[in-house]
């Protein structure tokens, strides 16, 4: 993984654009792995005889909508609040602090080490550092940018969304070590890279 993702990290904020995706307005590669993900399981049971049909049949459930309903029986069977179905924001958890973190140049987003961004994350408290450590659901990141994105000098790349119990300075300095600007994209690689069966 050379990248987050999706745009969010953490938590309630991976909840939220679940949510997003499954209404069609989630961020284009976490739909199109999680189309995939869904079609080879739907494939695998029997259900669609080629895989082509079962990437037809979970698009079909997106756009109609019956991927959001089933996710919210899902989250009635297992005692959630299905609210988060329709308005995340006034269900899930939300971190006290916001910190944008800006570019310092001109160029493209060269570099974003997952590795080092899943570090900071679990410094915010959005992991867990021990087994018996304590998670703060509503900390995380929402990147504005992507791998190939052009940047512009102090415009921002993320937003982190922090707690009381964050360790912010420790958090920046690791996502400063994780984002490289540089004058050009590095070539654009397949999100899937290869098929194990």
């Amino acid at each position: 993984m050379e990248q987050p993702l999706g745009r969010a990290v953490g938590n309630a904020l991976e909840v939220a654009e679940c949510v997003e995706t499954l209404k069609g307005r989630g961020p284009k590669d976490l739909e199109s792995l999680s189309v995939e993900l869904a079609a080879w399981m739907v494939h695998l049971t029997g259900a669609a005889p080629a895989l082509d049909a079962a990437r037809s049949r979970v698009r079909d459930a997106l756009a109609s909508g019956a991927g959001l309903e089933r996710f919210r029986r899902a989250v009635e069977l297992q005692g959630g609040d299905p609210r988060v179905c329709d308005d995340p924001a006034a269900v899930l958890p939300r971190a006290r602090d916001a910190v944008v973190v800006r570019s310092d140049r001109d160029g493209r987003v060269a570099r974003l080490a997952a590795r080092a961004i899943g570090h900071a994350g679990m410094l915010l408290g959005a992991g867990r550092e021990t087994v018996d450590g304590t998670i703060d659901p509503g900390v995380g990141f929402v990147f504005h940018k992507k791998v190939g994105d052009p940047v512009a000098v102090n415009e921002p790349i993320l937003t982190v969304h922090a707690g009381p119990s964050s360790r912010l300075d420790a958090a920046l300095a690791r996502l400063r070590e994780a984002i490289t600007v540089a004058p050009e994209a590095p070539p654009r690689r397949p999100l899937v890279l290869e098929v194990l069966a």
